[in-house]
């Protein structure tokens, strides 16, 4: 296994400002690199913005202002937007940054030298918001199936990166590597467009200053800028220093994409060609998401339909809110976003389950134990039980993260916390101090000190999910340094490590019940 981890979210397009959408997949990547960053791995993290092509220079148009102000305004958006949720990106990188330009233009210089690169004219069907010339199989109905408008015919002379001659490549990496593009689903759909005769064919990557000159010029026909999706895609690599960067093989051996379903083709066929055109090894892995929907249509700036996070942010908190988006939406499918799923989920999840157990397993500690963790009398199944459950979970979790299913790993953890809720119940501690019977002190201590431990091992395996309310628990539990020198899985699993005597603190509800106003 690499001991490198190096995550990716897709450079977000500056023509508006961001949406749950981008804030799910952004908590997802981010998820990852808290993950492997806990799993002592060396850890990348790279987010930024998109800031060329068409629909930049649209929007400029239609405010009477230039492309670079357009660009600058929803770039910062994101920036500081970003900044505000917390995310632990380690660089937020800009199409427009100059040396990404000059890393393009050497990988554009690159590709023509090796001939990979050809002139020809070329006429189809043409969609703004796509940015690219479509095929049947991208309409429906004869619009975009993205962007619901008609595609517009054009006919003119471009440049085209020969990407057909990578196809046949590319199909039989995707049969030896089932796990490159994942899930599943999205691999065969890849191998289907490859094996479409009709679907796809050779890559236009420039368009005419006469069109468009909002763009990197090609440096080997100033007449031309280069087509946005070539340009923004090699930004995963002018992140990490190509190409003789001190750490660029290291990450790149290791790097993992995390995108939506609706940019599949760019990254699944496009990107692989192009790095194979370059010389390098394609990606490790390539996550694909599904769509949060409203009303059953995707969340888009195009359809009006955003909904903003830090509006949620701010009515219920972002660790709640990224709780729901990881947990809800089962990686790589789609689901719809309401209101009152969101508030389900916190209250059944969030204040039922996990807050129920911090603040009973706490209070009652407080209450017979002096507030310190106790010395506990003999065990038996039940703790047992619980502590290999903990094992377990920690297990499950790591194979589902690197996996890329967080959807999965949470139910898992939270797995872990209804059974010590149940435990909890079937010892029934404030009862056994009520009857005060032979030995009830130690019968309680045991039950509390196996309650504080499994507290610590949820702890730690939130962390990465739930960056803001981890630390607190920790705290809580009187270790608020733990992250600090924790290694995942195997601290997660580690049993008997909260020693006894260590000072706890009650606090108030970690996730406090969201009622509903109901109307009249």
């Amino acid at each position: 296994m690499s001991r490198a981890f190096y995550v990716t979210t897709p450079i977000y397009y500056v023509n508006a400002d961001p949406h749950l959408g981008h804030a799910y997949g952004t908590s997802l990547a981010d998820t990852l690199a808290r993950y492997h960053r806990l799993a002592g791995e060396e850890t990348y993290f790279l987010t930024g913005s998109d800031e060329h092509g068409e629909k930049i220079a649209e929007v400029a148009a239609s405010e009477g202002t230039t492309p670079q102000s357009v660009a600058d305004r929803y770039s910062n958006a994101f920036r500081e937007t970003w900044e505000t949720i917390g995310f632990s990106f380690d660089q937020f990188i800009r199409t427009t940054d100059p040396h990404h330009c000059d890393v393009v233009q050497t990988i554009l210089q690159r590709i023509y030298d090796a001939g990979q690169i050809e002139f020809r004219e070329y006429e189809g069907l043409y969609c703004v918001g796509c940015e690219r010339f479509l095929t049947e199989r991208d309409m429906e109905g004869g619009k975009c199936r993205d962007h619901e408008r008609e595609p517009e015919r054009q006919k003119e002379s471009n440049y085209f990166f020969k990407m057909s001659e990578h196809f046949e490549w590319l199909a039989e990496t995707l049969e030896a590597r089932p796990d490159l593009i994942r899930p599943e689903r999205y691999r065969n759909e890849v191998l289907g467009m490859l094996r479409d005769e009709s679907g796809l064919g050779d890559l236009c990557i420039s368009r005419p200053k006469t069109r468009l000159d909002w763009g990197i010029e090609l440096p080997f026909d100033s007449n031309y800028v280069c087509y946005v999706w070539f340009d923004a895609l090699i930004n995963y690599l002018t992140g990490i220093g190509y190409p003789d960067g001190p750490n660029f093989e290291k990450y790149w051996a290791s790097a993992e994409h995390v995108i939506g379903k609706d940019i599949l083709k760019p990254h699944a066929v496009f990107w692989p060609c192009m790095l194979r055109a370059i010389g390098l090894p394609p990606y490790r892995h390539l996550d694909v998401t599904g769509f949060w929907n409203v009303e059953g249509r995707k969340l888009s700036k195009s359809l009006g339909n955003a909904v903003s996070p830090l509006a949620l942010k701010e009515r219920f908190g972002f660790d709640a809110l990224r709780y729901f988006l990881l947990r809800d939406l089962a990686f790589g499918s789609d689901s719809d976003f309401t209101e009152a799923a969101l508030v389900r989920r916190i209250n059944a999840d969030l204040a039922n389950n996990l807050g129920n157990l911090v603040s009973r397993t706490l209070n009652m500690t407080a209450r017979y134990a002096g507030g310190t963790v106790p010395e506990p009398g003999p065990t038996g199944p039940d703790e047992q039980a619980i502590a290999q459950l903990a094992a377990t979970t920690a297990a499950q979790v790591d194979e589902s993260v690197r996996r890329c299913e967080p959807h999965h790993a949470l139910e898992c953890i939270f797995a872990l916390s209804d059974a010590v809720n149940r435990y909890l119940e079937e010892q029934a501690p404030w009862k056994i101090a009520k009857e005060q019977a032979d030995g009830w002190e130690k019968r309680v201590a045991t039950t509390l000190y196996t309650s504080c431990q499994a507290l610590r091992s949820l702890a730690l395996l939130l962390a990465p999910f739930l960056p803001e309310t981890a630390p607190v628990l920790l705290e809580r539990l009187g270790i608020p340094d733990a992250l600090e020198s924790a290694r995942l899985p195997d601290d997660a699993a580690r049993w008997d490590a909260l020693a006894p005597g260590t000072p706890t603190q009650k606090g108030a509800a970690l996730f406090p019940r969201i009622e509903i106003e109901k109307s009249n």
